[in-house]
């Protein structure tokens, strides 16, 4: 392997405490646009985006979803697989899975560090107020971990965009579209067509594009003529196609892992065709489907009352949730717990919410970005919903909710942002030290 180890000893070796330190520094440096920084620093790490094979998973919604799915899948065909995806719910190494597990905390730790070192020697060639971004480093001690794992392939979720989004500099063998929705509007662009056209510019030439079965038409049309003037293959999603049961609740899971089976199947057929034969490929189809969890997307975490925790956050991914909640509400009422981002269009998403709750708790998720439960209820209240209660503490808001619920023999619902979903996951593991009961370990599989 060409990639560079780091020259610091055992003992010299970074905690994890001290990596999650290091990432949560550079927060304040926002985004900044262009791959130089990133190409630079693979360099620096001795080019390990080259050591493996790669999926790359682009859309708006049901990326990380479909990225572990694809990795689920292309695991029970035999191969060593990694995951990368992004936002993370507690743990900054939960977006970094090998063989289905998070990183160990001494692997992230050390992947960091490498990282930042990569950061600082790409920074003294840089304008003064040029610097590395948090995820273009978290990025690079991804790829740089991935690549020492020595895994076959990685199916890798793209952060915002496409044409300058930091996973970009991974060479895809497939690249896949789950679908495209107005959200980033701000860089991606202000219409489905524009964003369409940034995600997919990172498709290769001869390469293959798999595309999510419920795709917007506007965004087809761009995928069809990329795929033109690019000479690559589409492949499409197949949901009339009989899919095995889903472990993963919600019923947009099914786009989801049709379109993570059109993908490996992609991969497949390029580089172990003789995997896709007989009876083992559906064996793994069915194993995949019914082992494959996803963390913080229409999760159960209790039944006393039912309690379904979900990260959407834009009104796409909410139209898909509510969608969902017929199959498993039973007629109970439900109750609303919903903190979300200031750049988020919560206006939306509550109309699609508020009509379908009896009560509501809105709290605000920590995040500087949070937009204050004051201002949600206010929204609510103008909107015609005045059945509205404040608890800025996620974890107070969604035991408050779960009180009123269990009196009126209802449901909760906890939904709004990734980052409320982390929260509440953290209150869940800090209630279970400190009772003598047991929380199942996360590890963010949305």
């Amino acid at each position: 392997m060409s990639m560079r180890e780091p020259s610091a000893t055992r003992s010299a070796c970074w905690s994890e405490e001290r990596a999650e330190r290091q990432l949560r520094s550079l927060e304040l440096f926002g985004m900044r646009f262009g791959l130089d920084r990133m190409r630079a620093m693979m360099s620096e790490m001795g080019e390990p985006e080259h050591t493996f094979d790669a999926i790359h998973v682009l859309g708006t919604n049901g990326k990380s979803s479909t990225t572990r799915m694809i990795a689920a899948i292309l695991a029970r065909h035999g191969l060593r697989t990694a995951s990368y995806t992004s936002p993370h719910l507690v743990e900054y190494r939960e977006r970094v899975e090998i063989g289905e597990r998070k990183l160990q905390a001494e692997d992230f730790a050390a992947a960091v560090q490498h990282a930042a070192a990569a950061a600082a020697r790409v920074e003294a060639t840089l304008a003064p107020d040029d610097r590395v971004t948090q995820f273009e480093e978290l990025t690079a001690a991804a790829v740089w971990a991935i690549a020492r794992e020595r895994v076959d392939v990685a199916a890798i979720e793209a952060g915002l965009g496409g044409r300058y989004d930091a996973t970009s500099v991974v060479p895809a063998k497939v690249t896949v579209l789950t679908n495209v929705a107005l959200e980033h509007t701000r860089w991606l662009g202000s219409t489905i067509t524009e964003i369409a056209e940034e995600k997919l510019a990172v498709v290769p030439p001869k390469g293959v594009l798999a595309l999510g079965a419920e795709l917007e038409a506007d965004a087809l049309r761009v995928a069809e003529r990329v795929a033109r003037e690019r000479d690559a293959r589409i492949v499409r999603a197949d949901l009339e196609r009989a899919l095995p049961p889903l472990r993963a609740g919600g019923v947009f899971q099914r786009a989801n892992f049709a379109l993570a089976r059109a993908a490996a199947e992609a991969y497949l057929e390029q580089t172990h065709p003789d995997r896709l034969r007989g009876s083992e490929h559906e064996r793994a189809l069915r194993d995949a489907a019914a082992e494959t969890e996803v963390a913080g997307r229409f999760e159960v975490i209790s039944n006393d009352p039912l309690t379904i925790l979900d990260g959407a956050h834009n009104p796409a991914a909410v139209d898909v949730l509510a969608d969902s909640l017929g199959d498993v509400l039973g007629g109970r009422p439900l109750t609303l717990v919903m903190g979300v981002l200031e750049d988020k269009d919560a206006e939306s998403m509550l109309a699609r919410l508020l009509p379908l709750c009896e009560r509501a708790w809105f709290t605000q998720p920590n995040s500087e970005r949070a937009r204050p439960p004051a201002a949600l209820a206010k929204l609510a209240v103008e909107m015609g919903f005045d059945r509205v209660s404040c608890e800025p503490q996620p974890d107070s808001a969604l035991l408050a909710a779960q009180r009123f619920a269990k009196r009126r023999g209802g449901a909760v619902l906890a939904t709004g942002s990734v980052y409320l979903a982390g929260d509440l996951f953290a209150g869940l593991r800090a209630r279970a030290r400190r009772a003598p009961v047991t929380v199942p370990e996360r590890s963010a599989r949305a």
